[in-house]
């Protein structure tokens, strides 16, 4: 896969993070585990969520965003030193659910090394049920996204 300029790609996502490869990431076979890709993500969703969608107040919310699936395709091995720039950003909003899609870059090779797919379920913290899409997260998506 050639390289690319990752901040033109990143400039087509809503929520952009830099994480800095640690070296205890790393596992046995000398690259960064599987498991801290789906770290970075979780931090770009959160990112999105609580400042986008829940306007930094997701610790005191009547709907919460729940994850309720993810997968991950690994493309290229990131070691350390390097610098992951994650993009994140809503794919499709649905009556109960929202698809989103994040995409990992190494800033060290220039390129893109994995990509996620989620699937957020909003949830009633009252009834411990999951409910409807927030109106309010559904107009801050058409804000910030187009």
């Amino acid at each position: 896969m050639p390289t690319v300029n990752i901040y033109t790609e990143l400039s087509e996502y809503a929520c952009h993070v830099s994480i800095h490869v640690q070296w205890g990431d790393m596992d046995a076979f000398q690259h960064v585990n599987n498991v801290i890709y789906l770290g970075w993500v979780e931090s770009a969703r959160v990112k999105y969520f609580d400042e986008y969608l829940c306007k930094n107040n997701l610790n005191n919310l009547e709907v919460g965003p729940i994850l309720a699936l993810q997968d991950c395709k690994y493309l290229f091995p990131m070691t350390y030193p390097d610098t992951a720039e994650v993009g994140f950003r809503v794919s499709e909003v649905k009556s109960d659910r929202i698809l989103c899609e994040a995409r990992i870059y190494s800033k060290k090779h220039n390129r893109l090394v994995a990509i996620a797919n989620n699937v957020i379920m909003p949830y009633s913290i009252k009834s411990q049920s999951k409910t409807n899409i927030p109106m309010e997260w559904i107009d801050a998506i058409e804000e910030l996204q187009g």
